[in-house]
């Protein structure tokens, strides 16, 4: 039975890299006005990191902020110094896509090999690196979705075949072969039935349908109809039958009568104008319609060209004027070189549909992907062994308000060769939360409107893109237990990727992020300090000399000073009230003319630079002597402070 019910009204069985379009940009050029300049941090990490200074999260800003940009061969040398520096830590996957894709760029392919079989190992399955890949543990991904469903049969089945529900006009229209009617009834030769009519019955309490009485005769013919499809109106339906319209049956090249999808509209109460869609064909099968929520995009079956197996799902747009565009495959996620078949689509983007290629139980399964505002799809789900069997089970329906719906299926116990099964949902296949934050600027803390917000998937598939509001806020909804990726990037601040694992109960994740300005805008009595996030420079506790990560920070001040030979600095170091006042002025003192000494010796004529130690003199909080505070508050006043005097 299984090879036959994927369309079950044909004649014979004939259904015979990712999304990185968004890209940060880094302004190059600095820029100088009248009283103020640009200071491009990008360009002054790149110029610190050539003195041989090193970091990760440097040589990753690096390397993304050319990546990007789309210049891939700067890009491979900073993943290079990235590479080298991290070989013993656990870089994500996608940098090992994106370094194997510099590396293609400057022919380094044997390198470009050696990156992208890490990249397949680390990233699992990833249809970038591998097409396919099965996951051994699918049986227990199965088994979580189970038990969410009480099920139990529709009451309109006969003896026959009945499959294939939709709603309309509070009725459930469906396909049935129970019509035996005379002894000249034509009768399918795999089944011996008789050819499906579509059937209506009235629906009550909880979706319960009445007795059945037969579609609009205008609709049913002496070949298989099934599978209808309306629009919101209900002016507009759209169904699958053979090859067969106002008394020609039509055949294809082998001699064989296939199925197309037609269109009919309600007139007067009585469905006619009954016309094949323009891209049907006597070549090949199309059907089992189905129509997104807002009516504009038909989705079907088809092994039309450009099928990727037996049968694949297809989209086509309805334009306003009743046209169609062109029929475009949905592509790897959703299709395999199996069966795929009976889309359904609900009023929150959730695709439904049946197939044997993706794991199931056997036979047709149904399953789920959620699709994405981009128009792509999320993983694919199996829903659970109470809708699927070890046979056929197809054409699931839901609605979402009551959670109630229909499905088909030829499971054993059934009444006939298929038969329409009525469920409640009980728990939802995709436990929720609202992953949710603000963007702020990481010195001046000060919220950031407008900046764009890329959720991607742990492959680094894009799911969806949003614009942070204008106090700085942001929301996705993601589903529990899986890890994601959040991309904040604005227009003169670097691009921050951070990576989040939402909890396994419904409720809400907060994930904030800070954005480092890229190139900061400065003048005359601003903190050049504050530009790069320098809060002190580093001492030895109770000395004056300085420290390595303090030297790497002065390198920053240096270049600024050397790519702006007439700024003037000002250096002012604070120290917290934790010593007498008189030890706390000297040590300030002494630091200063320490920072001030290093500056000299790398290049920086005297003349550009003033300095003092200001002790415990100017606290920024109560921290005095005598106050309990904790070392946080205390931290705030050990700082370092580069005053700008000059342009």
């Amino acid at each position: 039975m299984k090879n036959s019910i994927f369309l079950h009204i044909a004649i014979i069985s004939v259904f015979s890299f990712n999304l990185y379009s968004q890209k940060a940009r880094v302004t190059a050029a600095d820029k100088k006005y009248e009283n103020y300049a640009y200071v491009d941090a990008i360009k002054t990490y790149e110029r610190v990191a050539e003195k041989g200074y090193k970091s990760v999260d440097m040589f990753k800003k690096l390397g993304n902020a050319y990546y990007f940009n789309g210049e891939l061969d700067k890009a491979a040398k900073w993943y290079g110094e990235l590479f080298a520096m991290a070989a013993d830590t656990d870089l994500e996957a996608e940098y090992y896509y994106r370094y194997a894709q510099s590396l293609r760029s400057i022919s380094e392919n044997d390198k470009a090999d050696e990156m992208l079989q890490k990249f397949i190992q680390k990233s699992g399955n990833d249809s970038r690196g591998k097409l396919f890949k099965e996951n051994p543990n699918y049986l227990d991904a199965i088994k979580a979705n189970s038990g969410r469903y009480q099920l139990e049969d529709a009451g309109i089945n006969s003896k026959y075949s009945d499959y294939g529900t939709a709603i309309y006009s509070n009725k459930i229209i469906f396909a049935s072969a129970r019509d035996t009617g005379s002894l000249a009834q034509r009768k399918h030769k795999w089944t011996n039935q008789a050819f499906t009519n579509l059937y209506a019955a009235d629906l009550g309490d909880n979706m319960t349908p009445a007795a059945p009485k037969k579609f609009d005769k205008n609709i049913n013919s002496k070949f298989h109809e099934a599978s209808p499809a309306f629009t919101a109106d209900g002016k507009t339906m759209y169904f699958t039958r053979n090859n067969y319209l106002d008394g020609k049956k039509r055949k294809d090249g082998n001699d064989i009568t296939l199925i197309k999808i037609y269109r009919a509209s309600l007139v007067n109460d009585k469905w006619t104008n009954v016309t094949e869609l323009p891209f049907d064909s006597d070549n090949y099968s199309t059907a089992h319609p189905a129509l997104s929520p807002d009516g504009k995009t038909l989705y079907f079956a088809s092994d039309m060209p450009g099928t990727l197996g037996q049968s694949d799902l297809f989209k086509v747009i309805i334009n306003e004027d009743g046209s169609f565009g062109t029929p475009q495959n949905l592509g790897n996620t959703i299709n395999t070189e199996g069966k795929e078949t009976f889309p359904f689509v609900n009023d929150e983007n959730e695709l439904y549909f049946a197939s044997d290629g993706h794991p199931g139980v056997g036979g047709l399964d149904v399953f789920m992907s959620k699709i994405n505002t981009d128009g792509t799809f999320s993983e694919v789900q199996n829903v659970g062994a109470d809708i699927n069997s070890p046979k056929d089970d197809f054409a699931y329906l839901i609605d979402t308000k009551s959670r109630r719906g229909f499905f088909s299926s030829n499971r054993d116990g059934g009444q006939g060769y298929d038969d329409i099964y009525k469920f409640l949902e009980t728990k939802r296949l995709i436990c929720e939360q609202l992953l949710y934050g603000e963007i702020t600027d990481l010195i001046t803390k000060e919220l950031l409107p407008d900046a764009k917000i890329s959720l991607y998937d742990n492959q680094f598939n894009l799911i969806s893109t949003t614009v942070s509001d204008d106090k700085g806020n942001y929301t996705f909804k993601v589903e529990c237990g899986k890890m994601y990726n959040v991309r904040a990037e604005k227009p003169e601040y670097t691009t921050v990727e951070q990576k989040v694992t939402i909890a396994q109960t419904n409720g809400k994740t907060y994930l904030p992020i800070t954005l480092e300005k890229s190139k900061c805008k400065v003048t005359i009595g601003d903190d050049l300090g504050k530009c790069f996030g320098i809060k002190m420079i580093y001492f030895d506790l109770d000395k004056s000399n300085i420290r390595k990560e303090a030297a790497l920070d002065l390198e920053k001040i240096l270049d600024v000073l050397n790519q702006n030979p007439t700024m003037k600095l000002d250096i002012r170091s604070h120290t917290d009230s934790r010593q007498t006042f008189k030890y706390n002025e000297a040590l300030s003192e002494r630091r200063v003319k320490s920072t001030m000494g290093w500056l000299i010796k790398n290049g920086i004529d005297s003349s550009r630079l003033t300095g003092r130690g200001y002790g415990e003199t100017q606290l920024v909080n109560k921290c005095s002597d005598g106050v309990k505070c904790s070392e946080e508050e205390h931290q705030l006043n050990r700082r370092s402070e580069f005053i700008i005097t000059a342009l």
